[in-house]
This record gives C-alpha cells, sequence and structure tokens, in this order.
C-alpha cells in the first residue's frame, strides 16, 4: 500500500451501513478501501432512485401547492388532498419541504389563522407518515435521516480550504427554516431526538460549530445526550477504529524504512511526530501498564512480520548493512520507544515468540537485535541464554531453522562490537570449539552441524569463514574426515571470493567481520604486531620465521612488501629499522628487495613528510569533523534527564564515526590480536599525532560531559551515559593503546600540573575504566630501557598502582588528589550499590594510597574515628574546586561508608605494602619534615601495624614477623626497578626505615637474653629470613637467575653491614656457660655470601669487619670474653675459613679498629686467637723483609693466606723465586696453598679486569709457585679435581672458594699450560685425570653458554674460545706416551669414565686419548667402549 501524504488524513477505514431489513444500522469493517457514499433508503421497483438524489426540477411543492388553492380549481379538501399526493409522487423533494416552513407560520393579527397552521403542520407529518409507508420505515427515523441529510448540506454549502466555526447569512436562514420544522415535527411526536442524536454520530465530517450551539439552544440535540450516545457507539466502535487506523499508520512508516533517504523532509518529520504515540510518558496513568504493554507487545510483533518476503539468504548477506547505526532512523527510533515500556527480558521473549510461530521480515528482526544489544545492558546474558537455548533445541530436534536463528543473532549482535556483545569468533569457539559442546553427544549431532555449515558456504563473507577455519569445532580424531571435508569446501569458497587462506595474516583479529580488510591491511597490522613483539624481546617474532619457511608466498608478497614501505629513516636507528636489519642478517629479506626499499627511502628523503601531512589532513579532517559534531550533540543529551533514553542510540553513532577516524581500512595500522597485552613505554610514552589528537577530543569530551552533568545533578542521578561511553571506548581495541599512553602522560607524568577540572575527570574516567575492565587486556608496561624484557603483563588497576607515585611534594600532592576524587566520585555515583558491588568497581590500588596518604598527610586520621565523626558524603562539597584538598581527603576519609571499605580484605593496606610505598619516597623532597616523617613513621609501625593482627596485614605483635616483613621489603623494593631513574635499581636502604629495623632486631637481642634455657635448636631469624627468599628461582634463564641472585646476595651484605654488628652471632646457655653461637652465620657465608666476593676467597672489607666488631660485643655476654672469641675463631678454621681468609687479605685495616674495639671493651690483652692472627701477619712481614724463618702454624693455609695477602701489598720485586727457596723444607702444603691463592686473583683479574688485580702478575706469581712446587716434586693436580683420593685433604681450599671460582678453575688450569713438561705426565698418574676432568668442564662451560674470559684482541672473539683449543694442543701436542706409570686401579676406572664423557663432547679428543695410550690401558679402554 502506498504511504500517506502527512497532510492528507488517511481514508476512514470504518463506516456504516443500512442493511436491507435490518431494525438498526450494522456495524461493518472495510479495512481495505473507503466504502461508496451509502445511501439511506433500500432500492425497490417503484423507486429507483432515493430520495436524497431526488431530482429538484419541479420548484418548490408548498409554491404548487398555493397556487393550486388561488385558482380553486378543486371542490374539496379532499381533492385537493389527493392532488397533492399525486403531485409528490411525481415531484418527491421532502428535504425542500422541510426548509420551507416559514410560510405556514404567520404571527397573530395576519390573514393567517391557526386553523392554517395546524393544517400545515398535519400536511408535513401527513408527507413524512405516507413516504415512511412506501419505503417501509418508521417515520421517526425518515425525520430523523432527512433532518441530517439537511444539516451535512447546510454545513457543506460554503466549504473552503480553511475551515471557520460560524455559518453565513444564508446557511443560518436555512438552519433556522429546518429547526422550526424539527420543532413542529416534535410536537406532534414524529421526531426522535435519540434517532437524530444516531444518525448525526454517522455524518462523514462534523457540523460547523454554530450549527451545533444551534441544536443545542433549541434542544433537539444537547451536549449530554450526544455523549451519552456518542459513549455508547464509541464502545462499539473505537477498538476498530484504532486498529485501523495504527495498522494503517504503522504501514505508512514502515515502508518508509530502507527508502529514508528517498522521502522528503516533511514526510519524515510528519512519520517522527507520529511515533510519539509510542511515548510512554503520554499515557501515563491514564491506561494500565498491562494494557500498554500489551499495545506495545502486539505493535512489535506487527514490526517483527511486516512484509516478510526476504530469505533467510538474504539476511546472511546483508545482516551487516543492518546493523544500529547503518538502520533507518525511524525504525530505531521505534524500537527505543517500545522498549521503555518493554523490559529487555519482555522484548527477547516477545522476539523469541514471534520467531518460533510467524513468518519474520528478517531485516526488521536483527536490526531489532542491534538496537536491544546497544541499548539495553541487560540484553548480552539475555541473548546469550537465548543462543544457548536454541542451540539445544537445534540439537535436540536436529532444526536447521533454529540453528540458523541462533547463528544469525550471534553474528548480528557481534556487528555492534565487544563492548556490547562478545565477538563471533569467541561465541564461536566457546559453542563449538570444545568436547562439550552440543555437538560433542555423537556423530549425528555433528554430522548435523557440518551439514548446516555446509550449507552456509555458498553464502557466507570470508570473515565468518576464516573463523571456522582457524578456530574449527572440536572433533573426535576418527571423524577428522568431515572437518576436513568441510575446510576444503570452505577453502574453495574463500578462492571464489579471492580469498586465498594463504593470505591470512600472521596476527588476524578474527572476531572483526570488516570484509574491507585485504591482504595489504592485514599485512600491515602484521608488522605493527611483529614490530611490538620485536621492540619488547629483541628477537624475530617466531610467528614471522615460520611464515618465512612455511608461508614464503605471503611473506614475500604481503608481508616483506608492507614492511618495507619506502619512508624517510631516522638519524638514529629506530625499532622498524632495527627489526630489518635483524632481517636482514637472517637472511629472511632478498638482496634485491632490500636494495630496491633503501633506493626509495632516499629518493623521497626530502618530499615525504610534506606529501604524508597533507594527505593525512585532507582525509581525516572530514570523518574528525564529524566526530566532533557527535560528541558535541552527546552532550546536550548529557545534561537532560528526559533525554537519557537518546544516549544509547548517540553512543553507537559515535563509535561508528569514532571507527571511520581511526581507520578500518588497509591504509591504516591496527592493534592486532584481541587479547594480545597493550605495550605501554611509561617513561616515556609515544603517541601519533592523530592517535592523540583523537584521544584528546574524547578524554576532553568526557570531562565536559561530567562537569556539565553535574551542574545540574549529582552523580547518582546522572544515568548510565558517561559508563556506556567509556565502555564504547573500550570496545576500540585500537584505540586502548593510544588511550592508555595518553593516560600514561597525564597522570605519571603531568599529573601535578594539572587542574581540579582536569583530575576531576581523569578520576572518574578511571572509575568508569575500571568498571569497563572486562574489555581491557593486560598491560605490558615497560619502565626503563635497561629492562631488556617488560615485567609481567599488570591488570588495569595495577597499571594505576604503577602511575601514581608518591616520592616528592608534588607528586603526594596530586596523588591525594586523584584517590580522592576517584574515591568520592564512585561513592556518589554508585551511591546505591551495596558494599560487594562498590568493591567490584572500586580499584583496590586506589583505595590503599589513600590509607597511606590521609594518614600520612593529615594527623587527624592517625587516631580512632569517633563514631559522631564519621559523616555522609556530600558530592558538592568535595567536587568544590576551592576546597583544600587534605580537607577533601579528611572528609572522605572520615565517611562511614568508606569506613566499611577499608574493612574489606582486598582494600587494606598491608605492612609490606605501607614499606613499599615509603621506602619510594626521596627524603630530601618529601612533603613531610624529617621530624614529622620520624612521628608518622613511629605511629605507624608501633601503633598502627605492629599490634595490628596479621588478617588485616599487621604483625600480630610480633617483633620478628615484623623484622622479617621489613627486610623481605628492603629487598624486594632494591630489586624492583626505579621508575623515576630510567631503570637503574636503588642499592641504597632508606635510612628511617633501617633505623627502625635496627630498633626492633636490638630489642630483640635484648629479649633473647633475658630467656632461659638452650637456644641451640632455634635458628637465627635473621639468616633464615634471607635463606627462604634464595630458595625460589624467579627469573627464568639461567643467566637471569644468576644475575637476580647475586644482586641479592649484594643486598643482603648491605642489610646485614647496616644492623647492629652483634646481631650476627647468637648467644646460648650451656650447662652454667653462656657460649656465642655463629652456626647460622657460618652456614650463610658458605652457601651464599661467598659468592658476592670479588676475589674469590676472601669476603667484603665491610662484612669482615662487622662481624668482628660483633664478635667482641656479643663475647660481653659470656663470663670469659676471650674464651668466647677463641671457640669462634678456632672453629672458623674448619668451618668457615673463608673469614680467617679475609681476615688475612683485610688485616692493615681490621687491626686497628679490633684493637681499639678491645681496648675500650675490656682493657685487657688481646684474645689468644686474635693474637695468634696478629703474629701471622707479622710472620709474613718479616719473612718478606728479612727472610726470618718462623715455625709454621698448623693448618698450613693460613700462613700462606697471610703470606699471599702481604705477597700481595708489597712491591713486586718481593715475589722473586728466592722468597719462595727461602721456605725450606716441609713447606709443600703451603705452597699448594699459596698456589689456590694466586689461582684465586688469576680468575679474579680475568673477570674484573679492573678492580686491582693485574692478570699477568698474577699469572707469573702462579707460574712462578707451580716451578717452585715442580721442583721439589710435590703433588699439586688434586687441587683441581673435588673427588679425587683425598677428597678433604684440599677440600677447604676449595670449599672457601666462590662458586663461580671454583666452576672456572679448569681455566686456571690450562693458564698454567706452559709449565705442563712430559716429565709431569710422567710423574703425575692424577695428572691425565686432572687434565682430562678440567677439559671436559671447560667444553661444558662453553656449551651451556657460559661467558669465559678472554684475552681481549682487538675486533676478534675466538670460537671456541683459546682455553679450548689451548687444552686441546696440551693432549695434541703432548700425548700420552707408552711410558706412563702404570694406574691404580681406582686412577684406571676414573680415566675410563671420562673418556666416555669425553668422546660424547669431543669424539675427535676422545679417540687421540684412547690410539696414544699404553696398549694394556688400550686393552682394558676397548672392553669398556665398546658401548660407543
Amino acid at each position: 500500500m502506498s504511504p500517506l501524504c502527512p497532510h492528507t488524513p488517511p481514508p476512514p477505514a470504518c463506516v456504516v451501513l443500512w442493511a436491507p431489513g435490518s431494525p438498526s444500522p450494522q456495524l461493518l469493517l472495510s479495512p481495505a478501501a473507503p466504502a461508496p457514499p451509502r445511501s439511506p433508503f433500500p432500492k425497490s421497483g417503484a423507486f429507483p432512485v432515493s430520495l436524497l438524489h431526488l431530482l429538484s426540477w419541479g420548484g418548490s411543492v408548498r409554491a404548487a401547492l398555493r397556487a393550486r388553492k388561488r385558482k380553486n380549481t378543486f371542490g374539496s379538501g379532499a381533492e385537493l388532498q389527493q392532488a397533492a399526493l399525486r403531485l409528490l409522487d411525481h415531484h418527491q423533494n421532502l428535504n425542500d419541504l422541510l426548509l420551507e416552513v416559514e410560510d405556514s407560520v404567520k404571527p397573530a393579527g395576519q390573514d393567517g389563522t391557526e386553523h392554517q397552521e395546524a393544517s400545515s403542520e398535519s400536511f408535513i407529518v401527513s408527507v413524512l407518515q405516507e413516504q415512511a409507508s412506501r419505503l417501509g420505515v418508521p417515520t421517526v427515523i425518515l425525520a430523523a435521516r432527512n433532518a441530517v441529510t439537511n444539516i451535512e448540506r447546510i454545513c457543506q454549502a460554503s466549504a473552503s480550504p480553511s475551515q471557520v466555526p460560524l455559518l453565513n447569512l444564508d446557511q443560518r436562514k436555512r438552519l433556522s427554516c429546518l429547526l422550526q420544522t424539527v420543532k413542529d415535527l416534535l410536537a406532534n411526536n414524529v421526531f426522535c431526538r435519540s434517532l437524530f442524536c444516531q444518525e448525526m454520530w454517522k455524518m462523514k465530517e462534523p457540523p460547523v460549530l454554530e450549527a451545533v450551539w444551534h441544536l443545542h439552544r433549541d434542544d433537539i440535540n444537547g451536549f449530554q445526550q450526544t455523549s451519552e450516545l456518542g459513549r455508547k457507539l464509541e464502545f462499539k466502535k473505537v477498538p476498530y477504529i484504532c486498529h485501523a487506523v495504527l495498522q494503517r499508520m504503522l504501514t505508512w512508516v514502515l515502508d518508509a524504512v530502507g527508502k529514508e533517504k528517498q522521502e522528503d523532509v516533511s514526510t519524515l518529520q510528519a512519520m517522527r511526530f507520529w511515533l510519539n504515540v509510542f511515548n510512554v510518558s503520554v499515557y501515563k496513568s491514564a491506561v494500565h501498564p498491562d494494557s500498554l504493554q500489551q499495545f506495545f507487545r502486539h505493535t512489535l510483533t506487527e514490526v517483527l512480520t511486516y512484509n516478510p518476503l526476504l530469505k533467510v539468504s538474504d539476511a546472511i548477506h546483508m545482516q551487516k548493512e543492518w546493523s544500529f547505526t547503518r538502520t533507518c532512523s525511524l525504525l530505531t527510533t521505534l524500537y527505543r520507544k517500545l522498549f521503555v515500556a518493554l523490559s529487555a527480558k519482555d522484548s527477547i521473549c516477545q522476539l523469541q515468540q514471534v520467531l518460533e510461530t510467524r513468518e519474520v521480515n528478517w531485516q526488521h528482526v536483527l536490526s531489532c537485535v542491534s538496537t536491544l544489544v546497544v541499548c539495553q545492558a541487560e540484553a548480552e546474558q539475555l541473548f546469550k541464554d537465548l543462543l544457548s537455548h536454541l542451540l539445544i533445541k537445534a540439537f535436540e530436534n536436529y532444526d536447521m531453522e533454529n540453528m540458523i536463528t541462533a547463528f544469525l543473532i550471534a553474528r548480528q549482535a557481534a556487528l555492534e562490537g565487544p563492548a556490547v556483545f562478545m565477538p563471533y569468533s569467541e561465541w564461536f569457539k566457546a559453542s563449538f570449539g570444545n568436547a562439550g559442546g552440543r555437538h560433542g553427544s555423537g556423530k549425528k549431532a555433528l554430522v548435523f552441524l557440518f551439514e548446516f555449515l555446509s550449507e552456509l558456504v555458498p553464502f557466507e563473507a570470508a570473515p565468518y569463514l576464516k573463523v571456522h577455519i582457524m578456530y574449527p569445532p572440536f572433533v573426535p580424531t576418527k571423524h577428522r574426515s568431515i572437518l576436513l571435508e568441510y575446510i576444503t569446501l570452505a577453502k574453495t569458497r574463500l578462492a571464489d571470493l579471492k580469498v586465498a587462506i594463504e593470505d591470512m595474516g600472521l596476527y588476524e583479529d578474527l572476531s572483526s567481520t570488516d570484509e574491507s580488510v585485504q591482504p595489504q591491511g592485514q599485512a600491515l597490522r602484521d608488522v605493527e604486531k611483529a614490530l611490538q613483539i620485536f621492540e619488547n624481546t629483541r628477537k624475530i617474532p617466531t610467528s614471522v620465521i615460520e611464515a618465512s619457511i612455511f608461508r614464503r608466498p605471503y611473506y614475500i608478497s604481503w608481508f616483506l612488501p608492507a614492511l618495507l614501505r619506502p619512508r624517510v629513516l631516522p638519524k638514529t636507528p629506530d625499532v622498524h629499522m632495527a627489526f630489518i636489519d635483524s632481517l636482514k642478517r637472517a637472511d629472511k629479506i632478498p638482496s634485491n628487495l632490500y636494495s630496491t626499499y633503501m633506493q626509495a627511502c632516499c629518493a623521497m628523503k626530502e618530499k615525504m613528510l610534506q606529501d604524508e601531512s597533507k594527505v593525512e589532513t585532507s582525509h581525516s579532517k572530514e570523518p574528525a569533523e564529524q566526530l566532533k559534531a557527535e560528541l558535541a550533540e552527546l552532550r546536550t543529551l548529557i545534561v537532560d534527564p528526559t533525554k537519557y533514553e537518546d544516549v544509547p542510540a548517540q553512543i553507537a553513532v559515535i563509535s561508528d564515526r569514532l571507527a571511520s577516524v581511526l581507520g578500518y581500512s588497509s591504509d591504516e595500522n591496527e592493534a592486532a590480536a584481541l587479547n594480545s597485552p597493550i605495550p605501554v613505554e611509561v617513561s616515556a610514552p609515544g603517541l601519533e599525532p592523530r592517535h592523540q589528537r583523537v584521544v584528546d577530543l574524547l578524554l576532553t569530551s568526557f570531562c565536559q560531559n561530567l562537569i556539565a552533568a553535574s551542574y545540574f545533578n549529582p552523580p547518582d542521578r546522572q544515568g548510565p551515559c558517561l559508563s556506556l561511553f567509556v565502555k564504547m571506548m573500550c570496545g576500540h581495541r585500537n584505540l586502548l593503546p593510544a588511550l592508555l599512553g595518553r593516560l600514561c602522560q597525564l597522570i605519571y607524568h603531568q599529573g601535578p600540573s594539572l587542574n581540579d577540572a582536569h583530575v576531576l575527570g581523569l578520576a572518574a574516567f578511571v572509575i568508569h575504566l575500571s568498571e569497563s575492565k572486562a574489555l581491557i587486556p593486560e598491560v605490558e608496561a615497560s619502565f626503563g630501557i635497561s629492562q631488556p624484557v617488560p615485567e609481567k603483563a599488570l591488570s588495569i588497576s595495577e597499571y594505576w598502582n604503577r602511575l601514581l607515585v608518591c616520592r616528592t611534594e608534588e607528586s603526594f600532592a596530586f596523588c591525594t588528589r586523584f584517590c580522592t576524587a576517584a574515591a568520592s566520585y564512585l561513592m556518589c555515583k554508585f551511591s546505591s550499590y551495596s558494599l560487594e558491588d562498590l568493591c567490584a568497581l572500586l580499584p583496590p590500588s586506589l583505595v590503599k594510597k589513600l590509607q597511606y596518604l590521609v594518614p600520612r598527610l593529615c594527623l587527624e586520621a592517625r587516631g580512632i574515628l569517633c563514631e559522631e565523626a564519621k559523616t555522609d558524603l556530600i558530592w558538592s562539597s568535595l567536587s568544590c574546586p576551592s576546597l583544600n584538598y587534605r580537607r577533601a581527603s579528611l572528609c572522605l576519609w572520615r565517611q562511614a561508608r568508606f569506613q566499611e571499605l577499608l574493612k574489606e580484605k582486598a582494600f587494606q593496606l598491608s605492612f609490606r605494602e605501607w614499606l613499599l610505598l615509603e621506602l619510594e619516597v626521596y627524603p630530601e623532597k618529601d612533603i613531610l619534615s624529617a621530624s614529622e616523617r620520624q612521628d608518622f613513621h613511629y605511629w605507624a609501625i608501633y601503633q598502627w601495624y605492629l599490634p595490628a593482627p596479621s588478617a588485616s596485614g599487621g604483625c600480630d605483635g610480633q617483633l620478628e614477623k615484623a623484622c622479617a616483613i621489613i627486610i623481605n621489603t628492603i629487598l624486594d623494593s632494591s630489586q624492583r626497578l626505579d621508575l623515576g631513574s630510567c631503570g637503574q635499581s636503588k642499592m641504597s636502604v632508606n635510612p628511617d626505615i633501617l633505623c627502625k629495623l635496627q630498633e626492633m632486631v636490638l630489642e630483640l637481642g635484648c629479649r633473647r637474653k633475658l630467656l632461659s634455657g638452650c637456644l641451640d635448636a632455634q635458628r637465627h631469624f635473621l639468616f633464615e629470613i634471607l635463606q627462604e627468599r634464595l630458595k625460589d628461582g624467579k627469573h627464568g634463564s639461567a643467566l637471569g637467575e644468576q644475575l637476580w641472585r647475586q644482586q641479592e646476595l649484594l643486598l643482603h651484605r648491605r642489610i646485614l653491614v647496616g644492623l647492629p654488628a652483634s646481631a650476627l652471632i647468637m648467644t646460648c646457655r650451656k650447662g652454667k656457660k653462656t657460649m656465642l653461637d655463629c652456626e647460622d652465620f657460618f652456614h650463610f657465608v658458605n652457601s651464599e655470601l661467598k659468592n658476592v666476593c670479588s676475589r674469590g676467597y676472601a669476603l667484603s672489607y665491610d662484612i669482615t669487619a662487622h662481624f668482628f666488631r660483633g664478635l667482641l660485643n656479643a663475647s660481653l655476654d659470656c663470663e670469659e670474653s676471650a674464651e668466647g672469641i677463641n671457640g669462634v675463631l678456632t672453629a672458623c678454621q674448619t668451618k668457615c675459613p673463608i673469614v680467617l681468609f679475609s681476615a688475612a687479605l683485610w688485616w692493615p685495616r681490621l687491626e686497628p679498629v679490633l684493637c681499639s674495639q678491645w681496648k675500650r671493651l675490656f682493657g685487657a690483652p688481646l684474645a689468644e686467637e686474635l693474637e695468634r692472627l696478629r703474629g701471622w701477619q707479622s710472620w709474613a712481614t718479616s719473612f718478606l723483609s728479612s727472610g726470618v724463618v718462623l715455625p709454621l702454624s698448623d693448618p698450613p693455609w693460613i700462613s700462606a693466606a697471610f703470606l699471599h695477602c702481604t705477597v700481595e701489598q708489597q712491591s713486586p720485586h718481593g715475589r722473586e723465586r728466592n722468597t719462595l727457596k727461602r721456605l725450606g723444607t716441609d713447606t709443600e702444603q703451603l705452597l699448594v696453598s699459596l698456589l689456590f691463592f694466586s689461582l684465586m686473583d688469576l680468575i679474579s683479574a680475568k673477570l674484573a679486569p679492573k678492580e686491582g688485580v693485574d692478570s699477568q702478575t698474577a699469572l707469573e706469581w702462579s707460574l712462578e709457585i707451580l716451578q717452585c712446587l715442580e721442583e721439589r716434586g710435590t703433588s699439586w693436580p688434586l687441587l683441581f679435581h673435588a673427588g679425587g683420593e683425598d677428597p678433604q685433604k684440599y677440600g677447604v681450599l676449595r670449599g672457601a672458594a666462590s662458586d663461580r671460582h671454583t666452576r672456572l678453575l679448569p681455566l686456571a688450569f690450562y693458564s698454567l699450560s706452559p709449565r705442563f713438561h712430559r716429565e709431569l705426565l710422567a710423574r703425575e698418574q692424577t695428572f691425565l685425570c686432572v687434565a682430562l676432568d678440567s677439559y671436559i668442564q671447560l667444553l661444558r662451560l662453553f656449551v651451556e653458554g657460559e661467558d669465559l674470559p678472554q684475552s681481549h684482541r682487538a675486533g676478534q672473539r675466538p670460537d671456541p674460545p683459546e682455553h679450548v683449543s689451548e687444552a686441546r694442543s696440551l693432549f695434541l701436542t703432548h700425548p700420552p706416551c707408552s711410558h706412563l706409570p702404570v694406574q691404580s686401579r681406582g686412577v684406571g676406572l676414573l680415566l675410563q669414565a671420562l673418556l666416555a664423557t669425553c668422546e660424547e663432547l669431543d669424539p675427535e679428543m676422545a679417540a687421540t686419548l684412547l690410539r696414544f695410550s699404553r696398549p694394556g690401558v688400550a686393552m682394558e679402554l676397548d672392553e669398556e667402549l665398546l658401548l660407543f
């Protein structure tokens, strides 16, 4: 049916016809077309023409009667009457008769008489009765109809385009005559007012208002009677009339859907105006809500089923054009008005019912789905439930209709973006990607699914086929052929669409259904993602390497051209250039392609930037202006609460404009992977200018909307507008990197410079981002160039915690302002939420920051709040720009609801977290003075956290627990990257916190002295804490673990030195004596601390001096101090010799410190063991200066340590061979010990050449010692072998060396190779085993990637290292010969095992050694080596 003109009302759909033989009129509906003009009389053979169409040729009947009377041709009255009747038979015009009654009424005193008047009235009555008799109808009905007919003719006589409510003079005269006649008829009881009213209601057009007034004045048709009769008829007619009118009007609107652009503006305005009939506010309380909902449900059904001509195949192909922003605005407006009265659940239930029972218009159905998911927040879950229901029914009955319905709805909802519904790829994976899907119940269900998917293939778009191929349904192995058959079919369809599966991107986002993305565009996205991965890892992504091998056509044809797009190369190579260079070095870029790229870059060096800027400006101006206009329109809606219902639709339009600005075309880059972490360079976030402009525009719009809305209403009465706006932004994944980077710039870098409006806006924005955190991937935050790989990905809440730092006075103020604004906004915005819901929305880091900041800045917050102080939160006071931020934060702190939040476990700031925040503060830039900070620390530690239960982050009143938390936190803080110093680690310890730790350790020490009983079984809590941290490796690679452990131990040493010296040593009671216990310290030194000493055999001076000072202090608790010290130093000889080696190294600096302390404490002669240490140093000095030979100590390696250290401190001339010769006889063990110390120096010199030990000097000294040992025939090789005949012989020396120095002993061994002679091989039966074992260890170090020290030659790095080459040359130039001594069985077995190991690492060397061995040994070895 063609649409009606809005200015012309549609023809009436309801008419009243007179049915022949019926006593009363019948109501007949004819919605199809208007009825022809009705006749009040039935057709008759005697009266072929109705009274309404009588001939008018005969003039008036009254005039004829008067003429006959004048002529008096009739003899009597009876004759006259008969003549009149005959005249009426020929000239029937009853209407004119009724209008000419005025001549029969004459005033009194004239010639007429009363008899004449009565005769006239009776004449009209007789005429009516005669006519009624002839027609077979009652007289009163005939009179009423003729009266109404005359009224219609009178009112229509002067009809004009502009209707007026008054009659003209002629109309008024004729109406007066009619009314007089009607009065006469009333007097003769032949006129009925009720029948007249009924006939009046049947008039096509209402009478002129003046005519109605005359009828009422003359009491012919009073308003009361009319309304009563009208109501009776209305009850019968209105439902039919409303149905017909609304049906025709709805049809009028729906016909225009799809032709909106073709309609003229006035028609569209009329349609939109008519849609106001569906405004719920119009009805208010006049209509019962149930009736209204029934009416709206009926309308929704009519819309969904209107003109169901589209096929399912059309819907599959065209549904993308039916998204919310592309649907006709008339239709979306109608839907939104219907959804006001119908909840989302009711709407979806009605939709489901229509889908199950009626033929539907798929365009209307799918646009309804889009409107629902965009405008109704709860629709997402309801649609998920509906989809699940449809799939269940489909697989229960193997019903294709339910399947296609589910797929169409899922795809349509996904078209609106992840902000409102899950992507299609995720829905498909969740529904069919695992064995628990509906298709997994058996083969029949599986076949049903693939038959369905196969039937879709001819109509499918490429993105959906890609989803089905890349994320195929789960199929058991035995039915794999079914899947492969479908994949083949889908690939064929892709080929028909000219989309090769081989051209799919490396990181293609299959959640997108945008078909405009061609391989060129996808390749650009792949390049961007590959660059992100390369920037983070500095390695070529595995996906790129695989593509270069297995997907070479795509790699060569698309990926490399996208990567090698000509551009102006920066002066400093960027990530892009570094990536290209890495690929070039890996032979992954053909030379000709690379040279072409470089030539093109040079050619456009001067022109490219200007052209790019012009193109960018021209292309981006129009979409950006459209986006700005739509954002301005949103602001007008947000400030008006009556227009909140229009906000979701406007936000959907903004989303569409934003997509155009960001660019989905092949000329733009986009974040590729749906769930990939978002990289953010916190130290220097870089943004593209185009993206930054878009983000700034959106953030500015958000802040302006918030401020404007808050001017009229508090946050809790602003509706969900801002939440929807932020959720929409989160749905654009390619916007998130720029958004988070910009927020990093504003919060982390520019925070203190922001004004109050900016702070409030950003704080509210962060709250809404947290509200949509499910849409935001994790963040890979990089905090400095020294960090090779970013830390673990952060959640959005953790990201805010990293950005909101508290270090200086300015950052403290900003952080307080920001967190106060965020928490206040949330509690005002969501004031009706339960505590649990608030906890889900509020980022814990913001609350914890406030728990740290408010008591730190406000003394009033450090006490227990009184009940009367807990005030309600007032938004106007908290958002007031003039309010001091400390007062605002205190106002929030005192708020009762906020205090309830602080009791939640997730929001409680633990002691450890408090310490981490405090350790970040720069004391010299702190907002507190030194004394204020000291007071705050005392309150926080002793009054708040120490007595607090561990469940709320406290210490349960235990000092040991508090110390453990402080130590662990200091170490964690120092290991973390310092964000303010470009990634440099903090090696210093906060002096204020360290001071509190010292107090606690001293208090613990005092408490231990008061405890009775032996404490042997109790471990030292301090070393237990430190060693517990070293148990679990945290840093992946071996190198990372090694570096972390080394830094950790350096920090341990720093903390130990910072504590009271006596804390290193425990005291215990044995019997009646107090003894010193250093077992835990010895164990920690032997297992861990020795590994951070650069000399390899001695601890650093600070920890050495600290131990000895602590030893002297702790001895005060012993009854015999000297005896306690002697016991500890004697135990050192066997349990921890490195302490004595350290004393030997540092004795010149250590001796005056210890002697002075001993004198202060005791005033007596030194303890025996201390005196012995001083004596060894004196002996070494005297021996070097004068050659005095004194009796050697037992064990000899102590004397060797003092001698070696003294020799090192003397001039090089003291290292002549004559010095060694003066040692005399029985000094072999001392010489071997000297060799060990010299080799440790040699290794140290190679590891750290710039730390004071000269490599060449150390090597010469080692060779001199070895020469002396050879001349004396002393056995020394077992020094390099841990598992010899007597493992304990040199175990003390090897045990004192650091692990790394021990591992590098093979390196030192082969450094001595110039002094290895054939006689040595003949004399030492263990030498071959030691040499081979050292060679094997050297090879293992090389294979495991150990960075072996090299003799640095310019521009050269041998591979394999020169040490391995030197070791090989030793065996190849001096092979074992036949006169080797007969070896013991133990050495022979050891040699066999070493040869077997050598064959695995170096078969050539193993074969050489086997060939040159003497025959007897060779035969034994052959028997064992048959396995190889």
